[in-house]
């Protein structure tokens, strides 16, 4: 299997049995171990000096390693750390112990593990692309946060995507209304950066009543923190060279630029077509020197940051400092030295104005980024954009599309996940896939948020994943490909189900996807619907197929050692099963249509030989996530569990309890089929209430 770009921007999964079937810039690729004993092998292109490698397809069925410069002036024959291989039993500690390596080698990056991703992991987020486009303004975002706060799903995070910078496109003048013929998605593209500050729209906000001195973004910030307690982060958009098309040079108080006219490179030339790329390469990009990239974002985030923005979507990653796509820009020297200095300059900047975390990266799959750019970025999109329909026209992309992004965000992150921690984007609750997209959010491990249109909203279903006070019940890793799945095509085989697995505090999650119907078309060079593989798919589920002792999660408590039992709650189908350890269970499901595994090992109390195991909130998706604690009294008869959340609170118990307490007051509780539920309340508070069973 490997990793490669199909876009510039965004990388995939791939298959395949020999070296023909490698695409162009593969970032990563596994051996599958053999029968005969060999084990996972991994083959990681590197970064050496100014040059980066990836991996393709060779003459005579071979594997070749590409290694550009960027530059026609920075040439060489030989190379010495181009490509690291690495061997294992565990495919998901091989990667991981891979990089370890790497990051001692390469001294560049941080591991996710010595980083903490920012609090936006925690919060439930409404970001306004696909509410406004480019025609975001204060009154929408208000209107867009009061609607969801009033329907009991308040957002914790808000994201004022593109739209609220003053910009402008060369032939235009600078004037006050800014970039305002330009609202159209595409439109926006050739446009360059003219001021810091934000555009017209937002500059000319004023707090009721009006104060002179009250105004513009930061008045805004803060009046919507103000009035809404639980928008605790409000990020905003840039792309990494402050606009698509960079900055327009001659501007007074702006850094120093000139304008570049980017080639691709070859590699980059064989991914599918995309109008940004499209646009950047006919209209060119205006890059600041690398020299003065510090000047570009401390005035950009310092702005930001005196406005009371918590933190930055940085996208367009791959227009300027990572000058792989950028082939021919001798001027500004070679690819991976001015990806060196664009990246140092952000680091440096996020850790003055934005806690060193403050951000999320965007359109930033190539392996230079993993490597240079993550000394202190912990958050990144592990997937190309939620696309609500096909772009290209095709009226059956409303579904097979959504199968191809959960493929990218869960393959992806089997790489990305070591860097960043994995966001997979956005979604609308109201789109025909939205609950296929909200299973799978759920379990990620990664923030929440939607794009829904102002007072567009399905509540029934944003409450089984948002909380009264803003924050989501979170896994404590990142979602990722079952070992069954890693080396299958679940997206045009035709019989593979996405299976993927998670870990929370006291249980573990998988969850069942059928994605198949289309994906990338090697001969079309793009993603294409295949409609004969949308059909009905049936796997095997075993609690074998979480991986107990994962390497990539925080606080785990789960009681695995000499545990043989397990308690197997289907959340769509609402049903309680047992399964030893490597017992299974079938399950068939239809084209985009999935279902949830909440695992939970059994124990058993001692006095009255009661088997135990707590399920969660079994109205919440990720129904595990809701157990905060668990505490077995010594004499054997008590258990109490701490849950976060409200909703139907499930046990399975092999004997029906004699007393239930929630927060030592006696509650009515049902025991049907060896499980028990309460019905927790929310209290108005973000703290756990303490559910009690005697036994």
């Amino acid at each position: 299997m490997s990793i490669f770009r199909f876009k510039v921007w965004w990388t995939t999964h791939w298959i395949g049995n020999n070296g023909n079937d490698v695409e162009n810039e593969t970032q990563m690729m596994i051996f599958d171990k053999s029968d005969f004993g060999r084990p996972y092998v991994l083959l990681l292109p590197l970064i050496e000096g100014p040059f980066r490698a990836s991996l393709q397809s060779g003459l005579d069925d071979d594997l070749d390693i590409c290694v550009e410069s960027g530059s026609t002036k920075v040439q060489t024959s030989k190379y010495r750390s181009c490509l690291y291989l690495h061997i294992g039993d565990d495919p998901y500690r091989l990667v991981k112990d891979a990089m370890q390596v790497i990051r001692v080698h390469l001294g560049t990056f941080k591991l996710l593990e010595e980083k903490c991703p920012p609090e936006i992991v925690d919060k439930f987020g409404w970001c306004t692309w696909d509410a406004f486009y480019l025609k975001v303004h204060p009154q929408g975002v208000w209107d867009g946060v009061k609607g969801l706060t009033e329907g009991g799903c308040p957002p914790g995070l808000v994201l004022i995507d593109d739209g609220w910078q003053s910009i402008c496109h060369d032939d235009d003048p600078i004037a006050d209304q800014e970039g305002m013929n330009r609202t159209s998605a595409g439109e926006q593209m050739p446009c360059r950066l003219i001021k810091f500050e934000e555009n017209h729209k937002f500059r000319n906000y004023y707090s009721c009543p009006k104060i002179p001195s009250h105004k513009g973004m930061g008045a805004f910030v803060s009046d919507l923190k103000n009035e809404f307690k639980s928008v605790k982060h409000v990020y905003v958009w840039h792309a990494l060279c402050g606009y698509w098309g960079g900055v327009r040079p001659n501007v007074p108080q702006m850094p120093e630029c000139r304008v570049i006219w980017p080639k691709l490179s070859p590699g980059l030339g064989m991914t599918m077509e995309d109008l940004a790329v499209d646009k950047i390469v006919n209209n060119g990009v205006v890059l600041v020197p690398p020299e003065k990239a510090h000047e570009l974002f401390e005035g950009l985030h310092s702005h930001l940051k005196s406005a009371g923005i918590d933190g930055v979507k940085v996208d367009v990653i791959h227009s300027g400092a990572c000058k792989s796509i950028l082939q021919g820009l001798d001027s500004f020297g070679e690819e991976a030295e001015l990806a060196r200095a664009y990246y140092k300059a952000l680091t440096a900047s996020v850790r003055k104005h934005f806690q060193g975390n403050g951000v999320i990266a965007s359109m930033e799959h190539c392996n230079d980024f993993m490597f240079l750019g993550t000394e202190t970025i912990a958050l990144g999109r592990v997937g190309d954009d939620f696309w609500c329909s096909d772009p290209s026209g095709d009226p059956n992309g409303t579904f097979w599309l959504q199968g191809c992004h959960m493929v990218h965000c869960a393959y992806n992150s089997l790489w990305m996940g070591n860097f960043i921690h994995p966001d997979w984007d956005m979604f609308q609750s109201t789109h025909p896939c939205a609950e296929f997209h909200a299973a799978s959010r759920a379990i990620s491990g990664g923030p929440i948020y939607v794009s829904d249109s102002v007072g567009k909203h399905d509540f029934e279903l944003l409450k089984r994943f948002v909380l009264p006070d803003g924050t989501v019940l979170r896994c404590q890793g990142y979602a990722l490909p079952t070992r069954d799945c890693l080396f299958e095509d679940p997206l045009h085989d035709g019989r593979t189900m996405l299976k993927i697995w998670n870990l929370n505090k006291w249980t573990g999650v998988l969850g069942a996807f059928n994605c198949q119907g289309g994906g990338w078309c090697p001969t079309a060079r793009r993603n294409k619907s295949a409609p004969q593989f949308s059909i009905n798919v049936t796997c095997l589920f075993s609690p074998n197929d979480i991986e107990w002792t994962n390497i990539n999660a925080k606080n785990l408590q789960i009681p695995f050692k000499g545990i043989h039992l397990f308690a197997v709650y289907k959340y769509k189908e609402r049903k309680l099963s047992l399964l030893k350890a490597s017992e299974t269970l079938e399950i068939s499901l239809p084209p985009f249509e999935y279902e949830l595994f909440t695992v939970s090992p059994v124990n058993v109390l001692t006095r009255r030989t009661v088997q135990f195991a707590p399920i969660g909130l079994v109205n919440m998706l990720n129904s595990g996530g809701a157990i905060e604690s668990l505490d077995y009294n010594s004499n054997g008869s008590l258990v109490r569990v701490g849950v976060r959340g409200t909703g139907e609170m499930g046990i399975f118990a092999s004997r029906e309890p004699l007393s239930c307490m929630i927060d030592d007051v006696n509650t009515d509780f049902s025991y049907d089929e060896n499980m028990v539920v309460v019905h927790v309340l929310w209290h108005n508070s973000s703290r756990s209430c303490v559910v009690e069973y005697a036994f």
